[in-house]
């Protein structure tokens, strides 16, 4: 039994994954975070009891791959290092 989606996924190499994403528009990006959660709620959804050792090993590698994929397309978001808080409530404290 074979596992397919519908959609091509990239590659497990991590450089590959972002050099793809940071190629993608917004709304390529928008529509392959769609297509990836539709994928794991259909994965959620399986009857996995069923499933062979191999079948479930593939889904799993599967998964994997898509986090790796939905990381690469995600925000970013903001990091702070420990030095830049305590910079940030020492120039607080200093102007309050």
């Amino acid at each position: 039994m074979a596992f397919n989606s519908n959609a091509a996924t990239l590659t497990d190499n991590k450089a590959v994954t972002k050099e793809a994403a940071a190629n993608m528009t917004a709304e390529q990006k928008q529509a392959r975070l769609e297509e990836i959660n539709i994928r794991v709620h259909e994965i959620k959804a399986m009857d996995k009891s069923q499933l062979t050792k191999e079948d479930r090993r593939e889904l799993r590698d599967e998964l994997k791959s898509m986090k790796k994929e939905s990381r690469a397309m995600g925000s970013g978001g903001i990091y702070l290092s420990v030095g830049a808080i305590i910079i940030i409530i020492l120039v607080l404290i200093l102007i309050l």
